[in-house]
């Protein structure tokens, strides 16, 4: 389920005009329950920072949960087995990330970009093409 709702997340944004996908992103998060909603909201964030960083990385996924659990904490998650993936490829990556109580706004991320996963390791970490 988080990892469609992420999907459909993303999928809205790109289909969409900016502030038109925001709205239909926020009506989306509504809809999950806290902590689904402070997951996603936090994925959201890797993406779209990764994406702003000019790395010439593109996100378009991104998995908190993929090689380890995350740590939730309240309104925070550490997520030191998360992936993105960015142009067919996937990428290790790390994050910590706070919200608001409601767990609609990211008020602190903080990211770290590992290796490319390799493709052999996808299925096992339930990533996809």
């Amino acid at each position: 389920m988080r990892r469609f709702g992420l999907a459909f997340g993303a999928a809205l944004i790109l289909a969409a005009p900016a502030a038109t996908a925001e709205t239909q992103f926020e009506r989306s998060l509504k809809m999950l329950a806290p902590t689904e909603r402070l997951e996603q909201i936090c994925d959201y964030t890797a993406m779209k920072q990764i994406g702003a960083a000019r790395n010439g990385l593109r996100p378009d996924r991104a998995v908190g949960d993929a090689r380890a659990q995350t740590v939730i904490d309240e309104d925070s998650i550490e997520a030191k087995g998360a992936a993105f993936r960015s142009q067919g490829k996937w990428y290790a990556l790390s994050y910590t990330c706070t919200a608001t109580p409601d767990h609609m706004k990211v008020l602190s991320f903080d990211y770290r970009i590992g290796p490319a996963i390799p493709e052999d390791k996808w299925a096992s970490y339930g990533l996809w093409q």
